[in-house]
C-alpha cells in the first residue's frame, strides 16, 4: 500500500544533483500508480511535483524521459502552469532522437490549448509526413484529439494526412482515413478518397469499409470481389448492417457469406454463420437459400459454429422442415454445454410461436431434454418454453402438464417446482380430468421443502377441493408460511362464495409491487394509528412483452422489479407540494402532441387522472436558439363546470432544453354534459402561442388489468355447457353490477379541455 504523502515526500529527490535515474524512475512509477488508482491530488501538491519533475529533462536516460512524458499526460489536468514544459517538449519533438519524437508529440498535444496550437502547427505538419512511421502515427492520432480544441486549425492539415496515406506502414495508412473522414465537409473529399483506394492495403480497406458514414455503397459492393478474405467479409458485414437495407442489396452479401460457410478455415465459417444469424432476425427469407449449407454445419467440430447454425435454421426454416430439424438437433444437443443448450431452447421457443401447430414435435424434443442432466439455467429455459406452449396452445396443454408433472417428481430446484405447482393450479382445472394431477401435487406436500409445500395450497385454492388432503397435517406444519396459507385457504374455501374466492384467490394483488414496497417502507418510517390502506397504492399496468432482438450467449441474470412508468409519475407528482393531497394516481395517458414539430415551441401533454382532479403535464421545448424563455405557463379554457385550481410554470426554457409546467383542474361532482370548444378571442399575453385542442375522453377512466375474471367465468360455466350440448340456442343477457366511476364522470362524457396558449413572458 502506498501513501500519497510519503510518495510526494520522496519526489523531492528530483531536485538533487546529480540526477539518479533509477530512483527517480521508481518514484514516477509510484505517482502514476496512485493516479490510476483514483487517488486525489490537490492542485498545489500536484503542481509542486510537476515542477520538480521538469528538472528530470536534464537527464539523457531514455527510460526516464519516456516516463516523464507519461507523467506529463496524466498530470496535465490537475497541475497549474503545465505549459512550462512546452519548450522542452518542442525541442524533443524536432530533435534527432526518434525514440523521443513520437511520445513528445503526444505529450505536447495533451497540454496545448487553442491559443498555442498555431505556434506548433508547422511542427505538426512536418511530423505528419515524417518518414518515421512512429512519428507520423503519433502526429495523426494527436491531431484527431486536437480537433476538439480547434477544428478550424486542424482541418488545414488534411493535405498532409492524404500524403501520409502513401506510406508503406499499415498503421500510417489507416489513420489518415479517420483523419480525412472527419473533414467530410471538404469539397474534394470523395475525389481524395477515390484516389486513395488504389494505394491502400487490405487492412486500410477494412478500416474504411467499416465506416457507417461512407456514402460509397458501390465501392463497398465492389470489395465483395476482392482477393483478400478479410476485405470481402468486412464488405459483406458493412452491407448487412446498413440501415433500411433492402433484400436486393443484401443478396450479394448473403451469397458471399454462403461461400464462407464451406471454407476450411474455422474463423471464416464462424464469422459467416454469425453474420447470417443476424440477417435472419430481420430478413429470414434472404437466408433461406443458405439452409443446405447451414445444415452441413450442424455437425461441425466447432460447437459455437454448430450452435449458431442451428439457431439460424430455426429462424429461417419452414413449417415442413421442423420435423427434420428436430431430428438433426437431437443428436447434437447432448454434446454441447449448458450455455449453448439455453440458446437452442430459446430458438425453439421462438419457433413454437411462429409455427404453433408443430407444438407436439417440439414438446417431445423438450421433454427429452428435460430428462437430461443440466444446471438451473438450462432447466429453467426448458420449463419456461413448455409453460409458454401450455398457455398459448390449448391442444398441447395436457401433454405439457404431463411432462412438467413428471419433471417435478425428481426436481431439485425449488423455484421451478413452485412455478410448476402454480401453473397446475391455474391450468389444471381447465383440463378434462383435473383430478389426475392431485397425486403429483400431494407428493410435493409430503416430500418437498417449505416453499413447495406453501405452493401446494395455491393449487387447492384454484381447485376448490380442500377435502382431498389431510388438512390437520398441513395446519400443524412446522413452517409458519405453510400453516398460514393452509388456514387462510381453508377458511376462504369453506365459505363457498365465488366472489370471495375471486377476490382473495383467483385475482390476487392488482397493485404495483414497487409502489407497494415504497408505500410500506414509508408507513414504517412514520408510525400511525391508522391501518395501512391498500387503496393508496397505484394499480399495476398489464405487462407489455417485447420480442428480443438477439439471443445472447450469456447466462441470464435474475429478474428485478423495475419501476413502471406509472410509478415514476406517481413519485414525481408526489414531490410537488400542490399535488401531495390528491391521493393515489389512477392512470397516466400517453403523450399528446399539441404543436407541430417544426414550430417555434414544441409542446406535448400527459394527463394524470386522480379521484377528483386531473393534472395536465405540459412538456415544452424551446427551438429558438436566440431566445431564453422564463416563467412558461399553459393557460387553459375549460367548461364552466371545471375549475382550474393552479398553474405551475416552468422557470426557464433554454434552447433545445426541455421544461415542464403543470395545470391542476378539479372535476365537478356531477356533470353529464359534453364540453364546448374554447371561445375565440380573449386576452393574450404579449408572447403567446396558440396550441391544439386537447380532449379528455372517458377512456382515461378505464384501466388495463390482468385477465383473471374472464378465466374464472369460463372455468365455472364449462360443466354446464358440456352437460347440455343439444340445448336450443337462446340469447344470453349478462347483468353487470354498477361500476363506480370517479366523481365528475358519466358514461356519455367527452369534454374537451383546451389549452388556450403557451404564455411566454419575454
Amino acid at each position: 500500500h502506498l501513501e500519497k504523502s510519503a510518495v510526494l515526500q520522496e519526489a523531492r529527490i528530483f531536485n538533487e544533483t546529480p540526477i539518479n535515474p533509477r530512483r527517480c524512475l521508481h518514484i514516477l512509477t509510484k505517482i502514476l500508480y496512485l493516479l490510476n488508482q483514483g487517488e486525489h491530488f490537490g492542485t498545489t501538491e500536484a503542481t509542486e511535483a510537476f515542477f520538480a519533475m521538469t528538472r528530470l529533462f536534464q537527464s539523457n536516460d531514455q527510460t526516464l524521459r519516456r516516463m516523464c512524458y507519461l507523467t506529463i499526460k496524466e498530470m496535465a489536468t490537475i497541475s497549474e502552469d503545465v505549459i512550462i514544459v512546452t519548450s522542452s517538449l518542442t525541442k524533443d519533438m524536432t530533435g534527432k532522437e526518434d525514440v523521443y519524437r513520437g511520445p513528445a508529440i503526444r505529450a505536447l498535444c495533451r497540454i496545448t490549448d487553442g491559443t498555442m496550437l498555431q505556434a506548433i502547427e508547422r511542427y505538426m505538419k512536418q511530423a505528419i509526413v515524417d518518414k518515421v512511421s512512429g512519428v507520423s502515427s503519433s502526429a495523426l492520432v494527436s491531431s484527431l484529439h486536437m480537433m476538439k480544441i480547434s477544428h478550424d486549425v486542424v482541418k488545414r492539415w488534411v493535405n498532409e494526412a492524404q500524403e501520409a496515406a502513401s506510406s508503406d506502414n499499415i498503421m500510417v495508412q489507416v489513420l489518415p482515413l479517420s483523419h480525412t473522414g472527419c473533414f467530410s465537409v471538404c469539397l474534394c473529399f470523395e475525389l481524395c478518397i477515390l484516389h486513395l483506394f488504389f494505394l491502400l492495403s487490405n487492412d486500410a480497406l477494412c478500416i474504411f469499409i467499416t465506416s457507417h458514414e461512407s456514402p460509397l455503397f458501390d465501392f463497398i459492393e465492389s470489395c465483395l470481389r476482392n482477393k483478400h478474405e478479410m476485405v470481402i467479409y468486412e464488405a459483406a458485414s458493412a452491407i448487412i448492417h446498413l440501415p433500411n437495407c433492402t433484400a436486393r442489396e443484401l443478396a450479394p452479401a448473403v451469397s458471399v457469406l454462403q461461400l464462407f460457410c464451406s471454407s476450411p478455415k474455422p474463423a471464416l465459417r464462424y464469422a459467416a454463420v454469425r453474420t447470417l444469424n443476424k440477417v435472419a432476425m430481420k430478413h429470414p427469407s434472404a437466408v433461406t437459400a443458405c439452409n443446405l449449407d447451414l445444415e452441413n454445419l450442424i455437425t461441425d467440430s466447432n460447437r459455437s459454429i454448430a450452435t449458431l447454425a442451428i439457431t439460424t435454421l430455426l429462424k429461417t426454416g419452414s413449417e415442413s422442415s421442423v420435423d427434420r430439424l428436430m431430428k438433426q438437433i437431437s443428436s447434437f444437443v447432448s454434446e454441447i454445454s449448458d450455455e449453448f443448450k439455453v440458446v437452442v431452447v430459446q430458438a425453439i421457443s421462438a419457433l413454437c410461436q411462429k409455427y404453433p401447430r408443430k407444438h407436439s414435435v417440439m414438446m417431445t424434443f423438450l421433454s427429452n431434454m428435460l430428462r437430461d442432466d443440466g444446471g438451473f439455467e438450462y432447466k429453467r429455459a426448458i420449463v419456461d418454453c413448455i409453460i409458454s406452449i401450455v398457455e398459448e396452445n390449448p391442444e398441447g396443454k395436457e401433454a405439457g402438464l404431463a411432462h412438467l408433472c413428471e419433471f417435478i417428481e425428481d426436481c431439485e430446484h425449488t423455484v421451478l417446482a413452485t412455478k410448476i405447482l402454480h401453473l397446475l393450479g391455474k391450468e389444471g382445472p381447465r383440463t378434462p380430468v383435473p383430478s389426475k394431477y392431485i397425486r403429483f401435487i400431494f407428493n410435493r406436500v409430503v416430500l418437498e421443502n417449505e416453499a413447495v409445500r406453501a405452493g401446494y395450497w395455491k393449487f387447492l385454492g384454484y381447485r376448490d377441493m380442500p377435502l382431498l388432503c389431510p388438512l390437520d397435517r398441513c395446519m400443524m406444519d412446522t413452517d409458519d408460511e405453510v400453516r398460514d396459507r393452509a388456514t387462510f385457504y381453508l377458511n376462504v374455501l369453506q365459505q363457498r362464495q365465488m366472489a370471495l374466492n375471486a377476490t382473495y384467490i383467483f385475482n390476487g394483488l392488482t397493485v404495483s409491487v414497487p409502489g407497494m414496497e415504497k408505500a410500506l417502507h414509508q408507513y414504517t418510517l412514520e408510525p400511525s394509528e391508522k391501518p395501512f390502506d391498500m387503496k393508496s397504492i397505484p394499480l399495476a399496468m398489464a405487462p407489455v412483452f417485447e420480442q428480443k432482438a438477439e439471443i445472447m450467449f450469456v447466462a441470464t441474470k435474475p429478474e428485478k422489479f423495475a419501476p413502471s412508468r406509472q410509478d415514476i409519475f406517481q413519485e414525481q407528482l408526489a414531490a410537488i407540494p400542490e399535488f401531495m393531497d390528491l391521493g393515489p394516481l389512477f392512470k397516466s395517458s400517453e403523450p399528446v402532441q399539441l404543436t407541430e414539430a417544426e414550430t417555434e415551441y414544441f409542446v406535448r401533454c400527459v394527463k394524470h387522472v386522480f379521484t377528483n382532479h386531473i393534472v395536465f403535464q405540459f412538456d415544452c421545448t424551446n427551438t429558438l436558439n436566440d431566445q431564453l424563455l422564463e416563467k412558461v405557463t399553459v393557460q387553459m379554457e375549460p367548461s364552466e363546470s371545471h375549475e382550474v385550481l393552479c398553474c405551475l410554470p416552468a422557470p426557464s426554457l433554454a434552447y433545445n432544453q426541455p421544461g415542464i409546467c403543470y395545470t391542476l383542474v378539479r372535476l365537478p361532482d356531477d356533470d353529464s354534459t359534453a364540453g364546448t370548444n374554447p371561445q375565440e378571442g380573449g386576452e393574450r399575453s404579449k408572447n403567446a402561442s396558440q396550441l391544439e385542442l386537447l380532449t379528455v375522453g372517458a377512456n382515461l377512466w378505464f384501466f388495463s388489468k390482468m385477465k383473471y375474471g374472464l378465466m374464472l367465468v369460463c372455468a365455472v360455466c364449462r360443466p354446464v355447457t358440456s352437460a347440455c350440448p343439444q340445448r336450443e340456442r337462446q340469447p344470453l343477457t349478462l347483468t353487470f353490477a354498477s361500476v363506480p366511476l370517479p366523481s365528475g364522470l358519466s358514461t356519455t362524457r367527452a369534454f374537451p379541455l383546451a389549452p388556450r396558449a403557451a404564455d411566454v413572458p419575454g
